[in-house]
């Protein structure tokens, strides 16, 4: 019997080609972008998922405000000192791990890298989290200063097949020496963590368990049970408010769980998270390229009923009943669906290199054969073999036998009021997607082209540190003998990122009332170099930088501050009353207001402009090199030339500041690359199933043309005559789009703070591109049935 089913079923789709291959290449198109969304998902979804304590990891949310007023002011930092004060005041902390990434220049003999990814963490790192060593002793490995743990394929990068443990590298500016203790294996591409060298935190000179305010740390704690987070976060804001009592500041503590960092926190971690709105939106797309491939295949099936009926009527009168008939088809659908999974495995393991550089990750192909992923498979197969094979199956096998063989048979009402709904569903779908990615790529262009308050084009980033400031001026003057440089100075952050957190306050204010504000040292060219737009007072110079930090001892030091509006207004000043005026910079440094510069994006776009202060302060991480543009990659020669011979302690790397500012927005970009390319499969796969029923349409009506062709009706008429209902069907999934698209897009707009409008062309453009597209799929096949010959159309039987 099984034997005579897949017989029939082949037989079956050789007679019907077209709509096999369509039905075919449809389901393997669908199902190979649900594969790789899903791989994508299962990806994000198990971020950390090795982590064996992971449920009891939390991590440390400082939350301040100063009594000066002001919010209150959020963000994944804490000072040193939470860690040790926390651990021995609660007991139901079983141990607390102190981190932070800061870049280092590494050397072994003579081999030097600029370490992006160096870490430092305390040596309780191990009790918490699963990364166990493969060489060296865990418990002793980060346990005193100057220790450092790499991992397998840095270890190879220093010393190839030599035995790393025991070694000396030569680590920052001052090649302090650090010992090798331990290597461990490369981190895992789902996991937050992402480090090259983990260095021992007492390594660090900031190291100072005193204050709270020193923030710039990562804080986790490690629970002994994961029910007692709620109790000690209640214990947490009680302690904090006995601490900070009478210390002119609120500051308290959130305990975020470690399982909601990279997709719900509204923090980023040590590398940048992903919104779980985000795999929702790719989720939502996997399914409707499903259904628009499941859809097509229905349509299809009932639309070829008439073409089999005769069979279905044979079938019965020699016996065959109507269960048999149903999983006839059923059967017929599961080999389709069998083939289409079998080469959509194929297909994504083919794409998958592709679509990992698209989606800046790591998938590794063998998931797609892992248990999990057959199962899914299988499931897939079965699924969607009964939801697009059980309504045609149940029409064909409900056919009345005398009807069919006496030719009497049409297409059912209720059949044509499927096709259509889910003729009008495809195009829903597909018009949903249109708006959604030409909004989506609007945003994102808006924020590659919104105009910051500084010139990002032209300006050239190069790691700096203070080794470097008493040659500076030497350094600048060659730099500057090539006509291409326009200028350069030094930062500490580049305006595309300043999140260093200070506090401030005007002469008026009691000490003890304070203002939170974002700041950053710079120079006298920062200005110039950046493009910022001063509207208040003058510049700083030189004689400001060497009054800050006088050589003479005796001197206090007196500094210079540049203000944004926000910071001049939340100080009580206009920008023209801010110039002359006395202030203090976290009271350690007092100065005067030189001037004051038009607001400026120095954070995402996600974010609203806040106070900042620019102050005199020798001080740098950053070299910003603004050029002319013109002779780019002689410039950029000259430049690497001069920095190698003068600056050969500090490797050679070179970043455009545009490139850094889009990284801040990797995620969105990522979505709308991977939405454009997703939202077009999705049409080209509702375009090959509008091709296959226009085809069976045009089929049907092959007399009625002849006799029209017959009579005179002109060839654009015949096609308008076929096209029309087609047409119809768009403009009712037009009305139901638009609207639903318009809501899902105003609300995913909300997350950024400056953001583009929705333009009535996005949605009058996409309609046009539906029906566009509709009349040029549906036309190829009503101009083909124009163009046979009548005499044959009406002898067909």
């Amino acid at each position: 019997m099984i034997r005579n089913w897949l017989f029939t079923a082949i037989r079956g789709f050789r007679k019907n080609k077209t709509a096999t291959a369509i039905n075919i290449f449809g389901l393997t198109v669908g199902l190979s972008s649900c594969l790789l969304i899903a791989l994508f998902i299962h990806h994000e979804l198990s971020y950390d998922d090795f982590e064996r304590k992971g449920d009891r990891i939390v991590r440390v949310i400082m939350e301040y405000r100063f009594d000066g007023g002001g919010e209150i002011q959020r963000g994944n930092f804490t000072s040193t000192k939470v860690a040790t004060t926390f651990k021995r005041v609660f007991p139901e902390i079983e141990s607390a791990v102190r981190m932070t990434d800061r870049g280092r220049i590494v050397s072994y003999r003579d081999k030097l890298f600029s370490e992006n990814r160096f870490f430092f963490a305390d040596s309780s790192f191990f009790d918490a989290f699963s990364m166990p060593l493969l060489k060296g002793d865990a418990r002793v490995a980060l346990s005193g200063p100057m220790k450092v743990i790499l991992t397998e394929s840095t270890a190879r990068r220093y010393f190839g097949s030599e035995e790393p443990i025991g070694k000396i590298l030569r680590v920052g500016t001052d090649s302090s020496n650090y010992e090798v203790t331990g290597v461990m294996a490369d981190c895992p591409s789902n996991s937050q963590f992402k480090f090259d060298l983990l260095a021992s935190f007492s390594s660090m000179y900031e190291n100072q368990d005193d204050v709270y305010w020193d923030a710039n740390y990562t804080t986790f704690l490690l629970l002994r049970d994961k029910s007692d987070l709620a109790p000690l976060q209640s214990k947490v804001t009680a302690f904090m408010k006995k601490e900070m009592k009478g210390q002119g500041a609120m500051v308290d503590f959130m305990l975020e769980p470690f399982w909601r960092i990279h997709l719900y926190s509204e923090f980023g971690g040590f590398e940048p998270g992903t919104s779980i709105v985000y795999i929702y939106i790719l989720a939502g797309v996997a399914l409707l390229i499903l259904v628009i491939a499941c859809s097509t295949y229905i349509n299809l099936s009932t639309a070829r009923s008439v073409d089999r009926a005769r069979e279905v009527g044979v079938r019965k009168v020699i016996g065959a009943g109507r269960g048999q008939l149903f999983w006839q088809f059923i059967g017929e659908s599961f080999l389709l669906c069998l083939a289409a999974v079998l080469l959509s495995l194929g297909l994504v393991a083919l794409v998958l290199p592709a679509f990992n550089r698209l989606a800046d990750r790591q998938l590794p192909w063998s998931s797609l054969f892992s248990g999990p992923f057959l199962l899914l498979s299988l499931l897939t197969v079965l699924l969607v073999s009964l939801l697009a094979g059980s309504y045609p199956a149940l029409v064909l096998s409900r056919f009345h036998p005398v009807k069919v063989l006496k030719g009497a048979f049409k297409n059912t009402r209720s059949g044509q009021g499927l096709r259509q709904s889910l003729i009008v569903f495809q195009f829903v779908i597909s018009v949903f997607l249109i708006v959604s990615t030409f909004i989506m790529g609007q945003q994102l262009s808006y924020i590659r082209h919104k105009k910051l308050g500084y010139d990002r084009d032209h300006v050239l980033e190069l790691p700096m540190n203070r080794s470097l400031l008493p040659n500076f001026d030497y350094l600048k003057a060659e730099f500057l003998r090539n006509p291409d440089i326009i200028s350069m100075t030094h930062c500490a952050s580049s305006p595309v990122s300043i999140y260093g957190g200070y506090n401030m306050r005007n002469s008026t204010m009691p000490s003890n009332q304070q203002l939170a504000v974002y700041a950053d040292p710079i120079d006298p060219d920062f200005i110039k170099t950046t493009g910022v737009q001063l509207i208040a007072g003058q510049n700083i110079t030189d004689q400001d930088m060497r009054n800050a930090d006088p050589k003479d001892t005796l001197t206090k030091p007196e500094f210079a501050f540049i203000l944004n509006e926000t910071a001049a207004r939340e100080l009580g000043w206009t920008p023209q009353e801010a110039v002359g005026k006395r202030m203090f910079m976290d009271d350690s440094r007092p100065g005067v207001v030189k001037g004051v510069v038009k607001d400026f994006n120095f954070q995402s776009l996600h974010i609203p402009v806040k106070g900042l202060i620019l102050f005199t302060e020798s001080r740098a991480n950053k070299l910003l090199v603004r050029i002319t543009g013109e002779h780019l990659p002689q410039t950029l020669a000259f430049l690497e030339t001069k920095w190698k011979a003068m600056v050969p302690a500090i490797p050679y790397e070179i970043h455009f500041l545009d490139e850094n500012y889009n990284k801040l927005y990797a995620s969105e970009q990522r979505l709308g690359t991977v939405m454009n390319l997703f939202s077009g499969i999705a049409i080209v796969l509702a375009c090959l199933g509008l091709f296959g029923l226009s085809s069976y349409a045009a089929k049907q009506r092959v007399k009625e043309i002849g006799i029209r062709k017959v009579l005179g009706a002109s060839l654009g008429h015949l096609a308008m005559l076929l096209s029309a209902g087609f047409v119809r069907l768009a403009l009712v999934a037009i009305l139901i789009a638009v609207p639903l698209a318009a809501w899902a897009m105003h609300r995913w707009l909300q997350d950024f703070v400056y953001r583009t409008t929705m333009e009535w062309w996005v949605f009058t453009l996409a309609a046009m591109l539906v029906l566009g597209i509709t009349l040029a799929t549906v036309s190829i096949q009503a101009v083909k049935t124009a163009l046979l010959n009548p005499v044959k159309n009406l002898k067909v039987e």
